[in-house]
């Protein structure tokens, strides 16, 4: 790992620290939403070729009640914060996205860990709108 990697690293580390806090949660349950993130993209990633590994553009994450009210009480865009961390993880990584990236958050009630449920998939010319559902 370069030096240049290295503060790169410790900056978002520290970033995602002070997130935590300003979001009002204990430091590693942001982290560890992060966290599950970036295990989703590389679980889904697919080499192409011997320099091109693409990931699916569209994160799906659906938040208990109480995990969702804690997230966006103080009014932050807890979307955006993960879109951008998940991008410098994939730049880190040198994926390809399969369209815009975009990271939806959306309250459930059934989140079978009580916390949090993430899902991709690939969505080309991806918006917001795209992951509504139908009533």
């Amino acid at each position: 790992m370069s030096a240049l990697s290295a503060l790169e690293q410790a900056l978002e580390n520290r970033w995602e620290a002070l997130w935590a806090r300003l979001a009002g949660k204990e430091p590693e349950e942001p982290v560890e939403l992060l966290d599950a993130l970036r295990r989703e993209c590389d679980a889904n990633a697919v080499v192409i070729g011997e320099r091109r590994v693409v990931v699916p553009n569209a994160y799906d994450v659906e938040l208990a009640d109480s995990v969702h009210d804690e997230l966006t009480r103080s009014g932050s865009r807890v979307g955006q914060a993960l879109t951008d961390s998940l991008a410098r993880h994939a730049e880190r990584r040198g994926y390809e996205w399969a369209g815009p990236l975009t990271v939806h958050i959306a309250r459930s009630r059934q989140v079978p860990n009580g916390r949090y449920r993430v899902a991709c998939h690939v969505m080309p010319h991806v918006s917001a709108e795209g992951f509504r559902r139908p009533p």
